[in-house]
């Protein structure tokens, strides 16, 4: 395995790794110690995160590629990382460790809430997952709690996709949309997926069969984009906005989910209009537009844990 470090002083912002990982925004990654998603949120230490992708030349994929073992741990001052491929590009790029957190937060309109998130997380970056298995993963969110969604994953994982050894470990890749195309509904919901068999399985024929691929919608308008990803068996709007900001780089999306619904019930109720689209757009703009999609995951992350 090759090693390197980063150290997380140079980074502008900052880094807290397991806020980042651990923030229901992404469910392809684990960790070794088995403990992710733990009820106590203080659990992470400097324990070691990993994930396997496909690099499809300057490019991280899940469907195409070599694949690769990543594992990441922040400790004294650094993130740690080791792989089977020279990483350092890969961290970053799957970590967003090039953005800007003060200046994200300088965007963000004063708002006690926020600000009690952001001081509470500071270092919470955005994750920037292959589009696949993300679309595969909150398509899988319908109704779950992050750790049974991160679970359904792991059970996709180990049951279609290809396994990997690096250093005398096994690693599971997450599935191609060949394999889970060819998988039955019936084998799905021995999983645990339940209603959302179907969806994963008839996606994933869409994308084998080249139909579409959620990395489409790059290099669209933002709203074009969401409904570009709404063509897919089991996306609706605010799926389509999870796999925009957590995998294509949208980073004004803000999810409607339930937890967010209740944020503007509570907090924003000026923002509360008769679609999706319309209180979009309006919470959007009240999080401060470019960025909103932070301010969402942060609120998100700060309140999850309140409960």
């Amino acid at each position: 395995m090759k090693t390197g470090r980063i150290d997380v002083s140079e980074l502008p912002g900052g880094l807290d790794l397991q806020a980042t990982l651990e923030s229901g925004q992404s469910y392809l990654w684990r960790r070794a110690d088995g403990r992710m998603y733990d009820s106590d949120e203080q659990s992470g230490g400097d324990a070691w995160y990993e994930t396997v992708v496909r690099l499809d030349g300057d490019r991280v994929r899940l469907d195409t590629g070599d694949p690769t073992v990543v594992r990441v741990r922040q400790r004294d001052g650094a993130l740690e990382w080791e792989s089977t491929t020279d990483a350092d590009w890969v961290v970053r790029s799957l970590l967003r460790l090039e953005d800007d957190l003060p200046a994200i937060r300088a965007a963000t309109p004063d708002d006690s809430l926020l600000e009690r998130a952001y001081d509470r997380y500071w270092g919470m970056r955005l994750v920037r997952d292959p589009p696949f298995g993300t679309l595969i993963s909150f398509i899988c969110s319908a109704q779950m709690r992050v750790s049974r969604i991160h679970d359904m994953q792991l059970a996709l994982a180990e049951a279609f996709g290809d396994t990997v050894t690096a250093d005398g470990r096994t690693y599971q890749v997450f599935p191609t949309p060949d394999r889970l195309a060819a998988a039955t509904e019936s084998e799905l919901r021995d999983l645990g997926l339940g209603y959302r068999a179907p969806y994963v399985q008839r996606t994933a024929e869409m994308v084998a069969a080249g139909d579409a691929h959620p990395d489409e919608a790059r290099g669209r308008s933002y709203e074009d984009a969401r409904e570009h990803l709404t063509q897919f068996v089991g996306v609706g709007e605010k799926v389509a906005d999870c796999v925009l900001l957590f995998s294509l780089d949208f980073l004004e999306a803000v999810p409607l989910d339930t937890w967010i619904r209740t944020t503007i019930e509570e907090y924003y109720p000026d923002c509360e209009r008769d679609s999706y689209a319309e209180t979009s757009r309006a919470i959007r703009k009240r999080l401060g537009g470019e960025y909103a999609g932070y301010a969402q995951t942060y609120v998100f992350h700060h309140l999850r844990n309140e409960s």
